[in-house]
């Protein structure tokens, strides 16, 4: 599912204009996305956890030719499902298998 369906979804289900699921989608993300930025954690009882992890400064090695590289430190988006959301896909993967 991208962007748009994702709309089109929330629109239906709500009974919503597409333009206002539109809205309400782009500032979900906004929000999540600035939080993040500032190295905040999001959570959402029952669906998951946004948050940002810290990538320390490492030595790698170029393949190709053995040379040591040294990768920055880097700071890295994470999402962690829920308990309920493991659930619910569980859930629906074992029926589907069923049929």
């Amino acid at each position: 599912m991208n962007k748009s369906e994702l709309v089109s979804a929330l629109a239906k289900k709500i009974d919503i204009s597409k333009k206002d699921a539109e809205s309400a989608v782009s500032a979900f993300v906004d929000v999540i996305s600035e939080t993040m930025a500032k190295g905040e954690k999001i959570q959402v009882i029952g669906f998951g956890t946004f948050e940002v992890k810290e990538r320390p400064e490492r030595i790698a090695r170029n393949p190709r030719t053995g040379e040591e590289i040294k990768i920055a430190a880097s700071k890295a988006p994470v999402f962690k499902a829920g308990k309920a959301l493991k659930d619910t896909v569980n859930t629906k993967a074992k029926k589907k298998g069923k049929k």
